[in-house]
């Protein structure tokens, strides 16, 4: 009895030595010591939620990161988790990436971004954002933290729209009063409208069981179109949206590649796994050590792309016009 008394007296002294020891390394400089010496940094990937929009920025951001050189479990492991559009769920993420001392954090939209700039703050873990449309009114423009906008060429939209309907004269426009990105872009499409012809419909919601409601109400007030936004509780729900409009014969205008996948007509858009990819590579930047986000302001893509969806304009009976046939992306329907 004795000699197990000893034995178990034994373990658990080293037990208690060996936790010691793990829990005494401190934060440290960000990167390699960040995780302890000789351990791969951490990167924590927070996506807001699950669509093709912000599923092509987690991609293009992995292809970033390898086309600029790194190797995923020799220079950094991903820690990828994903909110469900659940802010607090959002929050819970990047205190949970804060606590494991990640090495740097990514935010894929704004509340993503939010709550890792938050979480991330007290140990100055540097965040990288991505698909957010107004960092200066998210307040994500200073600090340790940078990324990429998607900020939505919505002249070109504009454009579009009247090459494709000549006589149409009200825009639907579906929205999230929280989300940061969908007020910003609402409002440069109540400012610039005018100037094509055209007013702006627009229905807020406040969570996305509501938004097929607020389709509803646009069609009964008889909108020509709708116009999407980046808005992510619309996006998530964009093939029920379609059913409505395509009962209706309303075309629906998309804002990204995806979107135009999906069922849209057409859009004048950016490409997300392009959008990623810039965010990877200056991810890489601030995980190297070769620059720290202080030195790099955030990048806007100011060039877009026209994409059209021959299926989809044939079921509202649009004829695409020579002018933008000649530079439009056809893209597949996937659904």
């Amino acid at each position: 009895m004795k000699n197990l008394k000893k034995l178990f007296c034994g373990v658990l002294s080293l037990a208690m030595v060996l936790g010691l020891a793990a829990c005494g390394g401190g934060n440290g400089d960000r990167g390699n010591a960040a995780q302890g010496e000789g351990k791969v940094p951490i990167i924590g990937v927070s996506q807001y939620g699950q669509h093709a929009s912000l599923n092509n920025c987690r991609e293009g951001f992995l292809k970033g990161l390898e086309e600029a050189g790194l190797k995923e479990g020799t220079d950094y492991t991903i820690d990828y988790q994903n909110a469900s559009f659940d802010d607090n769920m959002a929050i819970q993420i990047a205190q949970a990436f804060s606590a494991e001392d990640a090495a740097l954090m990514v935010g894929i939209a704004t509340s993503a971004a939010t709550a890792c700039y938050a979480a991330a703050e007290d140990k100055d873990i540097p965040v990288i954002f991505t698909a957010i449309t107004d960092p200066v009114g998210a307040k994500l423009d200073s600090g340790n933290i940078t990324g990429t906008s998607d900020v939505l060429p919505v002249e070109g939209q504009l454009k579009l729209i009247r090459a494709l309907q000549p006589e149409a004269k009200r825009i639907g426009i579906v929205y999230t009063t929280s989300e940061a990105n969908s007020v910003y872009s609402l409002g440069v499409y109540q400012e610039k409208a005018a100037a094509y012809g055209f007013t702006i419909e627009a229905v807020g919601i406040t969570a996305q069981a509501e938004v097929t409601q607020a389709v509803d109400s646009l069609i009964a007030k008889g909108v020509d179109c709708f116009s999407n936004l980046t808005d992510n509780n619309v996006v998530g729900v964009l093939g029920s949206i379609l059913e409505k409009t395509n009962e209706a014969k309303i075309p629906v205008y998309g804002s990204e590649i995806e979107q135009m996948k999906l069922g849209c007509v057409a859009g004048a858009g950016l490409d997300y796994i392009q959008l990623g990819i810039q965010t990877g590579k200056l991810a890489a930047k601030v995980l190297t050590g070769e620059a720290v986000c202080q030195d790099l302001p955030y990048e806007v893509i100011e060039n877009f792309s026209l994409y059209t969806n021959s299926k989809a304009l044939a079921k509202m009976g649009l004829t695409l016009p020579d002018e933008v046939a000649k530079t439009a992306q056809e893209v597949g329907e996937t659904a």
